[in-house]
């Protein structure tokens, strides 16, 4: 696949571009599943352009103790949620399984806390026996992205694919073995921070993620949150 010019103007326009080229793809009927909370905005226009139903892939990082910043591996939402631990950072702190029990049970309070923010009491959309579309606005580790990938095989999705705007080579190398589909638009040598692939990469809200999420379920078409009114093809 020929790289995209770079930058984004933002996550939307991200999102279309990858939207086209989620299109050439042979991916049938597929539920697209965006990583809160940046990839909501890029997932938005794919599910919109695909014509694809929208739901959440919640991921908490798993921080070591008294830095939480650095990830021993990441818990996420479903059914039965997914532990996913990075075996190098675990053999490098030796964190005690008190500590990783306690850490664990107060991520997964904070996944029922932002799944209820986001969604409120709607229905969760189960990925088992479909065609999965994992989006997020880039990857830069790939810790995240392994973790919602194992997710959504443990939940029985009949296929995967990731889908991102830009990461780095290593990254992408790494979780090929993982998905059957990768779709990177951009994945350049000298990889930075994801920020600087964008133009705009400001904050994404949690106001605007919830206002995306009703839109993209028909509750609210009147927001602007995100990218715009939608035309009837889904472009802004």
């Amino acid at each position: 696949m020929p790289e995209e010019r770079l930058p984004f103007a933002d996550r939307a326009d991200a999102g279309r571009r990858l939207a086209r080229a989620i299109e050439k793809e042979d991916f049938a009927d597929p539920l697209v599943m965006a990583l809160p909370r940046g990839g909501v905005p890029v997932a938005f226009e794919v599910a919109a352009i695909l014509g694809a139903p929208l739901e959440l892939l919640l991921v908490r990082k798993i921080g070591a103790p008294g830095h939480e910043e650095f990830g021993l591996g990441a818990l996420v939402d479903g059914e039965e949620p997914l532990r996913v631990l990075n075996a190098e950072a675990m053999r490098l702190v030796r964190p005690s399984e008190a500590y990783l029990e306690e850490e664990t049970a107060r991520q997964r309070l904070e996944l029922t806390r932002r799944r209820a923010l986001y969604l409120g009491d709607r229905p969760r959309i189960s990925p088992k026996g479909r065609n999965v579309i994992i989006v997020d606005d880039g990857i830069a580790t790939g810790g995240t992205a392994t973790a919602a990938v194992r997710a959504m095989r443990q939940a029985g999705a009949a296929k995967l694919m990731l889908a991102v705007p830009v990461a780095p080579p290593n990254a992408i190398a790494s979780l090929r073995s993982e998905v059957d589909r990768i779709v990177c638009l951009a994945s350049p040598a000298s990889f930075h921070a994801v920020s600087i692939y964008y133009d705009d990469f400001s904050q994404t809200t949690d106001d605007e993620v919830i206002a995306l999420m009703k839109r993209a379920n028909g509750e609210d078409t009147g927001s602007e949150a995100g990218s715009g009114t939608m035309s009837p093809d889904g472009h802004a």
